[in-house]
């Protein structure tokens, strides 16, 4: 479904990422796994459109899309849930929610919202609040269904876990199977690589703009290096 190869970006005469490939098949969860600053969130980024790549390509279901704008990428079927969920704070959680469906048709809309309802109940039982009142955990949820309202076949989640109690973390990852479940492809990037490698299919590790590493979720578990730089010594598996 996609396929990033060699691409490269920065900020200003900083470059971020140093000619980074990755690799994403339909259905499945791929995790991109990393210590702060490594460029998982400037990738993830720029396969939306909202960070301008220097060289390199972006193949979407076989279609290059580099030089398609980030509102047009979200048409093709690409949302981005970003990090730090940048929510329309004052706006209730229903309106939130139709902002992500601007793609859409209003009977799509209404159809989707039922359909976010039920897939994240908590909303449905909140949908008047205003956003900014919401708690962490809510937000990241309403920040999922807004995406999930574009009616996306790649869905791109970055940090969800951030800031969020391990409960809350647990929930968010389970959300994250059904929409597998589902038919949905995500990308994941997530500093808690326990959390993200429970449920990925695969992973690749970022380290200073690079690849440093990639597999099944698995043979990350079980490779040292990975373990030792951001499992800890004791898995437990």
């Amino acid at each position: 479904m996609l396929a990033v190869e060699t691409l490269r970006s920065g900020y200003g005469r900083i470059e971020a990422l140093h000619g980074v490939s990755i690799k994403v098949a339909a259905g499945e969860i791929v995790a991109l796994l990393g210590a702060n600053g490594a460029g998982k969130s400037t990738l993830i980024r720029a396969i939306s459109g909202v960070q301008p790549i220097t060289a390199g390509r972006i193949l979407f279901e076989g279609r290059s899309i580099e030089r398609v704008a980030a509102h047009a990428r979200v048409a093709l079927g690409i949302a981005q849930v970003p990090e730090g969920r940048q929510l329309f704070a004052p706006l209730s959680v229903e309106d939130n929610l139709r902002l992500g469906a601007w793609t859409r048709t209003d009977p799509e809309r209404d159809a989707g919202l039922a359909s976010i309802y039920e897939l994240l109940p908590m909303l449905a039982s909140l949908h008047h609040a205003t956003a900014g009142t919401l708690s962490g955990g809510q937000q990241q949820m309403l920040a999922i269904g807004r995406a999930l309202m574009a009616k996306p076949r790649l869905l791109l989640l970055d940090e969800p876990s951030m800031g969020l109690a391990p409960m809350l973390v647990e929930q968010i990852m389970e959300a994250v199977q059904r929409l597998k479940r589902d038919g949905l492809t995500v990308l994941l990037v997530e500093q808690n690589a326990r959390a993200a490698l429970a449920i990925a299919d695969r992973g690749y590790v970022v380290e200073t703009g690079r690849i440093a590493a990639s597999g099944s979720a698995a043979d990350l578990l079980a490779d040292d290096r990975v373990q030792a730089a951001y499992l800890g010594a004791d898995l437990g598996v």
